[in-house]
């Protein structure tokens, strides 16, 4: 599994399906409320459907073949 870091720059956390097209994992809202509603998205090991969740640093996201780190 690939690894990769977001930076929120100064942001207190990003919603979930905004990291997903922040990361080009999708390429629309839509679809990116599609993966989580399909229960592909992993957040700190748990399958979420919750498509605003606020991801704070340390939070961990698995989708796919990739794991994202949300960091300060």
């Amino acid at each position: 599994m690939k690894t990769e870091e977001f930076f929120l720059k100064g942001s207190e956390f990003i919603e979930l399906i905004k990291l997903l097209k922040a990361m080009n994992i999708c390429e629309s809202g839509g679809s990116a409320k599609a993966m989580v509603d399909e229960e592909l998205v992993k957040v700190n090991g748990e399958i979420t459907t919750v498509k605003r969740l606020k991801l704070k640093p340390n939070d961990v996201v698995e989708v796919s073949n990739l794991k994202i780190i949300i960091k300060d």
